[in-house]
């Protein structure tokens, strides 16, 4: 039996949709990713999946549990970390740590085991302020909240947006970590980059999901001949490929171009002409492996199709 299984879910706002017939089922003991930008109805999603909200339709079960029905029964079951850090700034770690152990019956000392790994990083600070932490403690301190009552199933809605990338890092090895314990892990971020941290993924857009598999069976998906493209004068050499005739797109991608063409039958050759016939200079081309985000550049293109 499948740990969340999500079966057309829909919400909307004063009649305007957020999330549109969402469909997946994550597995026990899954780490799985929901990928996507803001504003595409992560959070939406996940407050309807930790029982805050009500959908328009559509149904899910959790650990076996529906949704609606059993929904105080699983509150007890599952740990969630908003994507606004929501814990007492007032309030120490310590004290933080215990409140919430207080509100589930449980105790700091009696689930240490399951956040020893990532409280230990944050004890020698324990009387500190929750407030004056930054923000890969608060971070940590919200994770260690989440878990402190040994839930099944955690959520995580975009844990790692606002910190530095050694926290990124470190967080996502944190998770690994958990996975050990037979956790199931459900997290949403905006990182593409982050999508291969996880078993599986799910590209949401707009309320809709374009595409669940592997991260590499999303990247393997991607159709088109693509191409690293650079050259002296990078703004021109946007303009100049996304009008060229073979091009199907173009986008920045750090110090490169990415540009993929309308047929399997585009040559660097026939890349190289065009350029040097619109006077570009160091010019730079190279094939290349579609990635995540390449793919969901794809997708978000052409999903009215």
């Amino acid at each position: 039996m499948s740990a969340i299984v999500i079966d057309n879910i829909s919400k909307d706002y004063a009649g305007v949709s957020a999330i549109k017939n969402i469909a997946f089922t994550v597995e026990p003991g899954e780490l799985f990713g929901l990928i996507g930008p803001d504003g595409a109805g992560k959070t939406t999603l996940f407050k309807i999946l930790v029982t805050l909200m009500l959908p328009n339709q559509g149904q899910a079960t959790i650990l076996g549990q529906d949704l609606v029905k059993d929904y105080r029964a699983l509150r007890k079951r599952i740990g969630y970390m908003p994507g606004k850090f929501s814990l007492y700034p007032d309030l120490s770690i310590e004290e933080n740590l215990n409140f919430f152990a207080s509100v589930f019956g449980t105790t700091l000392e009696k689930n240490y085991d399951l956040i020893k790994d990532i409280y230990q990083q944050i004890e020698p600070f324990k009387k500190r302020r929750a407030g004056q932490l930054s923000g890969g403690m608060k971070q940590k301190l919200a994770l260690c909240c989440s878990l402190i009552h040994k839930p099944e199933a955690l959520f995580l809605d975009e844990p790692t947006t606002g910190v530095d990338a050694v926290s990124r890092k470190e967080f996502w090895e944190m998770l690994a970590q958990l996975q050990q314990h037979g956790l199931t892990i459900l997290v949403s971020t905006p990182y593409m980059d982050e999508a291969d941290r996880c078993d599986r993924i799910a590209l949401i857009q707009e309320g809709s999901i374009m595409g669940v598999d592997t991260p590499h069976g999303i990247a393997s998906r991607f159709p088109l001949p693509l191409f690293a493209v650079k050259s002296a004068d990078m703004y021109r050499l946007l303009q100049d490929l996304r009008a060229a005739p073979f091009a199907q797109s173009c986008f920045t991608f750090g110090e490169y171009l990415h540009l993929a063409g309308i047929d399997a039958q585009l040559e660097p050759v026939e890349i190289s002409n065009y350029l040097q016939s619109h006077r570009h200079q160091q010019v730079d081309i190279k094939p290349i492996s579609a990635g995540i985000e390449d793919s969901f550049m794809y997708l978000m293109s052409n999903k009215h199709d």
